[in-house]
């Protein structure tokens, strides 16, 4: 039994966001068949696409912001000329600023990271204000004889990001492991935007992973690949919308010339990685080859607004030189051809393998598990489930210590699930994120958030855990029993030290936040 509870504990935590509470009976079942009980999420139809009533597409996403920002300018126009003060009703446009300044998005999201309160209200703050009772916070709080202003309603923007912030929180605590969630969010980081960079970034983070990511998660790289280059969220993220090839009819006419954020991107973080076998030129050659790739805006001329088109007055005509092959000029295609080749480069197998091995496993992965999964990589053609499948086959995925710490999502999840506290309001989640230093949907740079131990077990960000268990303790701990949720969350498999803590605590509240601190409950 005691092996079984560990292969559990490995089932639930390194694969999925640990054990649920209540009846669930979730390490029980993965007791009975570890691997069994993980693979079973991959074979529901349709289980990991994320289909939400009121959840909308990314074109319909984008009319909502133009009318938005249409909005403000007549507001603030009718303002002006009137000589009232125009309304505080959205802080100024970070897309605009973005545009003016054309900052890289590493320096988009620093700027943006001091102002996202004025969009955020309640979700930003201390570990206590992350995870108090959601009330609106009070502007002239700090000015006890000022008189109260009103909190100002979302915008559309925000409630946007809020509900899609939501759905996803939603699908991952009630889910049974939890393990295509884990993939999902694995793949949302690796080809990342962040919700910093504008208006447009923030609206569409959610769906840009609804509907760039999740119908590739268990499908084949390529196609993902294609789904994320030529999604707007993308495109906008990484200035391709700006980019004209030199000898185009648009480039001459407007005499500015390349943007190579997306080529870049795209070599060294998405497919080949650093040392991956490309050079400069190459990244020249892909970012002539993408000119063009773009999204329609406000007006529609190029199509929907807020959808994918290619402009061919903004591409760099000609055939072009990447990774030692000749790609003829044929429109959208000619780009289309390149992505497909690096998907299937031995260099994306290779990085792949070893970054994917690497989240699941340990910072250091088994060399022959790398291997592996390299190879399946590559004589699939990039077939992620059978990548999935490879991972869950191998001993080694099961036989490494649990030595990864969870991440700031990870934790907070695997905190809802055990507590079975599923969320109406998003706003302890996304403030704890904040908090700890996850921001959903919101890295500091195109490489996402970091994936290892370095990054989450630094003491600040371990007393700030600490903080938040004793938070969500002092609300929840007198409906619960922590020797009981220590039952559900790792049975047998948990150490007598952590089960003696546990019993030795001066209070109920205290041990229930020593549980979530345990190691147990914190690695993977």
């Amino acid at each position: 039994m005691a092996r079984d509870s560990q292969a559990a504990l490995v089932a639930l935590n390194r694969f999925g966001f640990g054990a649920r509470g209540g009846a669930a009976g979730d390490f029980v079942n993965a007791a009975s068949d570890p691997r069994g009980f993980v693979k079973a999420e991959l074979n529901r139809p349709n289980g990991v696409l994320l289909e939400v009533p009121g959840l909308s597409s990314t074109p319909a996403l984008a009319s909502a912001v133009f009318a938005y920002q249409l909005e403000v300018q007549q507001a603030r126009a009718a303002a002006a000329k009137s000589g009232v003060p125009a309304p505080e009703t959205a802080p100024p446009s970070p897309d605009a600023r973005a545009q003016k300044r054309n900052l890289s998005p590493n320096s988009i999201a620093i700027d943006m990271s001091a102002k996202e309160g004025a969009m955020q209200g309640k979700e930003n703050g201390s570990a206590s204000a992350a995870m108090a009772p959601c009330e609106p916070m009070q502007p002239n709080a700090a000015q006890p004889n000022a008189p109260k202003t009103p909190p100002q309603p979302l915008n559309v923007i925000q409630r946007t990001y809020r509900a899609e912030g939501l759905a996803r929180l939603q699908r991952a605590i009630i889910a049974d492991c939890g393990f295509v969630e884990r993939l999902v969010a694995f793949w949302s980081n690796h080809f990342c935007i962040s919700a910093n960079k504008g208006e447009l970034a923030r609206i569409w983070a959610g769906s840009f992973e609804r509907e760039a990511i999740r119908p590739h998660v268990l499908g084949r790289f390529g196609d993902m690949l294609k789904a994320v280059e030529q999604h707007p969220a993308m495109l906008f993220f990484l200035d391709n919308q700006q980019s004209l090839g030199p000898d185009s009819r648009a480039g001459q006419n407007r005499k500015r010339g390349l943007n190579e954020n997306l080529a870049r991107e795209i070599m060294e973080l998405h497919t080949l990685g650093v040392g991956g076998g490309y050079t400069q030129d190459d990244v020249t050659s892909l970012a002539r080859i993408i000119t063009g790739w773009t999204f329609a805006g406000r007006q529609g001329q190029l199509g929907v607004p807020g959808s994918f088109v290619f402009n061919a007055n903004a591409h760099q005509p000609g055939a072009q030189r990447l990774l030692g092959k000749i790609y003829e000029d044929n429109g959208v295609a000619q780009g289309e051809a390149a992505l497909a080749d690096i998907a299937r480069h031995p260099s994306t197998a290779k990085f792949i393998a070893a970054k994917f091995a690497r989240h699941f496993v340990a910072d250091d992965p088994p060399p022959a598990l790398v291997a592996r999964l390299q190879d399946v990589f590559r004589k699939s053609d990039g077939d992620l489930r059978a990548l999935t499948v490879a991972l869950l086959d191998s001993d080694e995925a099961w036989q490494a210590p649990l030595t990864k710490l969870r991440s700031p999502y990870e934790f907070l999840v695997a905190t809802g699930r055990l507590l079975a506290q599923i969320p109406e309001d998003p706003t302890r989640y996304l403030g704890g994120l904040n908090v700890l230093g996850q921001p959903l949907w919101s890295p500091a740079g195109p490489n996402g958030f970091p994936d290892s131990n370095a990054a989450w077990a630094a003491p600040e960000g371990m007393k700030l855990r600490l903080d938040i268990s004793a938070q969500i303790a002092s609300r929840l701990a007198a409906n619960v029993d922590p020797r009981d949720l220590l039952q559900l969350a790792a049975a047998d498999a948990a150490s007598p030290e952590t089960r003696r803590t546990i019993e030795l605590a001066e209070s109920r509240q205290q041990a229930l936040a020593l549980l979530l601190m345990s190691p147990e409950f914190q690695r993977r």
